[in-house]
């Protein structure tokens, strides 16, 4: 019997829109065809260090604001870090950002604080910049697919 994964989803959704973004993340990662991983989803208030250290693969969805990450995003990092830091290295994981302009200030902090924890990126960051469009959907969805199987395949 295989040993079902964990997939952790961490995700700040204060709108509509964000609120369809971690759904389609949520729709691509319990895809029917992944078979053996378990999806977690966490508001960033819920989230807790045990969350992270219990899961084999971390998805981050988060809202560009004033050029950087959400608060509430910063918040999790500030709150797990050092519980975090020699149990979580080599986690691999992703991240996707709600951008009204361009994402480029919080792509750089959630790499400068993941660098930190040792964390591997694994899939290229997701940056839906501009206006809303409906392709970010289908992009997020894609997002979720994509870790999923790939943690279900013993790629990461």
């Amino acid at each position: 019997m295989t040993k079902r994964k964990t997939l952790l989803l961490i995700a700040h959704a204060p709108s509509e829109n964000t609120k369809k973004l971690v759904n389609a993340v949520i729709k691509g990662a319990t895809h029917p065809d992944v078979t053996d991983i378990d999806l977690v989803c966490r508001s960033p208030l819920d989230t807790q260090s045990e969350d992270i250290i219990s899961a084999q693969a971390v998805i981050i969805g988060t809202t560009e604001n004033l050029g950087y990450m959400a608060g509430l995003i910063k918040d999790v990092f500030d709150r797990c870090y050092y519980p975090c830091l020699d149990k979580t290295q080599g986690m691999p994981f992703t991240f996707y950002v709600r951008a009204g302009h361009d994402g480029t200030g919080t792509r750089r902090a959630i790499e400068s604080i993941t660098t930190g924890l040792r964390w591997k990126l694994v899939q290229e960051p997701l940056i839906c910049r501009g206006e809303f469009q409906p392709e970010f959907i289908d992009q997020c969805e894609e997002l979720g697919l994509s870790m999923a199987a790939s943690l279900d395949a013993g790629i990461i």
